[in-house]
């Protein structure tokens, strides 16, 4: 516990934060405010649910936050699928963040049951 940044699940959910939060800079999302905001939200939460759930004194405590993070990426992978359907974001970019969205989801169960082991 306590060594969030050594998590390659940590990592690879701040790399699609730092990605989402470039790609909702441009245009169009930089007028739908609405849009833009949501997922910048969901796309932070799921590193920074990583992180806090790391940090504190149970694994009872991690595991929730843990949970956490894979609705962010839930939520994240929701408001990429609403992008690409309204012209917002091409197909390649709808599969990176799909394909990321998955990638860290799998991570975070392969995290919990590991960490279940230990309650």
């Amino acid at each position: 516990m306590g060594r969030f940044m050594e998590l390659n699940v940590w990592k690879r959910a701040k790399d699609l934060a730092v990605f989402v939060y470039r790609l909702t800079g441009q245009e169009p999302f930089n007028h739908d405010f609405s849009l833009r905001d949501q997922i910048r939200s969901a796309a932070v939460s799921i590193p920074s649910n990583i992180a806090e759930g790391d940090e504190l004194d149970t694994n009872k405590q991690a595991i929730k936050h843990f949970y956490i993070a894979k609705g962010s990426s839930a939520e994240v992978l929701t408001q990429a699928v609403v992008a690409v359907e309204i012209g917002y974001i091409d197909d390649e970019t709808f599969e990176f963040i799909q394909g990321e969205c998955s990638n860290i989801s799998g991570m975070l169960m392969q995290l919990i049951k590991a960490r279940s082991k230990s309650i």
